[in-house]
């Protein structure tokens, strides 16, 4: 039935690479922040666009992304990442030549300012691209929308003999990063274990936990929101799907503007003091500058250069007990999901004028570097 076929979709990630002889290379282009990796990116993006609007494939393709560009004899090499979504039960190999040459027939035809190298020219299968999602974004977690599964693949659940305690973010294929008060007093790794995927039970995957690194300046016995980070090493490492896989990490030096809708997702409580609940849930909030959330009838000078706050000054929408260490996320300009905080406190759950508060990742990015390696 067609119904039965929809139904039976699944997402296919496929990784282009090609050299092209005539845009120099310069050290800007390793940051995917930099104006010159967008301004390239958004070149080829097109071009790849292009490829498949006059194809039969045009309704199967989500996005393409560049993910890195790096250097050959003086010229940039291009890694995209594909997205599409087929009927799982088709052929790979059929799939895979149907992709590969339809974008090598459009290689061939001119292609403005840019000079691919066709002898260059590769496609594979490949991994989810880091912050990669469906989009279906809802509106609340405190009486909210509830998630659907592959729309937040880097959502974890840190769980104590078996029971939900905190959120997490996957930022590779063996590391979390949640917050450190999640730990406090519990530290022994075979009591914790983690799961990925949209409902606590049954949950897509679990993976034990190996080992918590807790930031070294963290106080475990005085109650302190500084340095509210930890990272969590999973085993076995995750294999990335449509359904897991990793969030992007910013750049330490990366700014998130006033006002950036963002989103924040967990399992936690739908009201202050409630029961966590077992189908993951989401909502969106805009950063709130440092200075405002300083204000007397706000925070009140509490809120440091480690932390960020998020949500509406009158209120409505917030994490909750149960959200803590879970991923504050913003799209780049392509759609990609950007880690830029961490849930870590606040005054009850969406009350006005008390936001929720993040630990800033970037404020903590070379940390995380140092620990994790990612």
């Amino acid at each position: 039935m067609v119904t039965d076929a929809l139904n039976n979709q699944k997402e296919f990630f496929y990784n282009a690479t090609f050299r092209i002889n005539n845009e120099l290379y310069q050290p800007s282009l390793e940051k995917q922040t930099s104006a010159e990796f967008r301004r390239l990116s958004l070149r080829i993006e097109t071009l790849i666009h292009q490829a498949f609007q006059a194809h039969t494939l045009r309704n199967r393709m989500i996005q393409s992304s560049v993910v890195r560009f790096s250097p050959d004899k003086g010229v940039v090499v291009a890694d995209v990442v594909l997205v599409f979504k087929f009927i799982a039960s088709d052929s790979r190999e059929v799939l895979l030549a149907n992709v590969r040459n339809n974008l090598l027939r459009r290689l061939r035809e001119p292609t403005g300012s840019l000079s691919i190298d066709l002898a260059s020219y590769r496609l594979s299968v490949t991994l989810a691209g880091c912050g990669t999602r469906i989009d279906k974004t809802g509106e609340r977690i405190s009486g909210g929308n509830i998630a659907k599964e592959e729309e937040w693949p880097w959502q974890a659940s840190l769980q104590l003999n078996g029971i939900h305690r905190c959120g997490a973010s996957l930022i590779s294929n063996r590391w979390l990063v949640t917050a450190a008060h999640c730990f406090r007093g519990f530290r022994d790794v075979n009591s914790w274990t983690t799961s990925f995927g949209a409902r606590l039970r049954p949950p897509t995957m679990k993976r034990n936990i190996r080992q918590i690194i807790v930031h070294e300046h963290y106080a475990d016995n005085v109650l302190s929101h500084e340095y509210d980070i930890a990272v969590a090493e999973i085993s076995p490492p995750v294999q990335f799907s449509a359904e897991v896989h990793r969030v992007c990490l910013p750049e330490a030096t990366q700014v998130f503007s006033d006002n950036t809708s963002c989103f924040v997702t967990g399992w936690g409580a739908l009201k202050d003091d409630g029961p966590s609940v077992d189908e993951l849930r989401e909502t969106k909030v805009k950063i709130i500058g440092n200075e405002v959330c300083n204000r007397r009838e706000v925070y009140n000078h509490a809120i440091s250069p480690g932390m960020l706050c998020a949500g509406y000054l009158a209120g409505g929408s917030d994490a909750c007990q149960g959200d803590s260490g879970g991923p504050l996320v913003t799209p780049d300009s392509r759609d990609r999901m950007y880690l830029v905080g961490i849930v870590s406190w606040g005054d009850e759950c969406a009350k006005p004028n008390k936001p929720g508060v993040y630990t800033r990742v970037t404020y903590y990015r070379d940390w995380i570097a140092a620990q994790t390696g990612v």
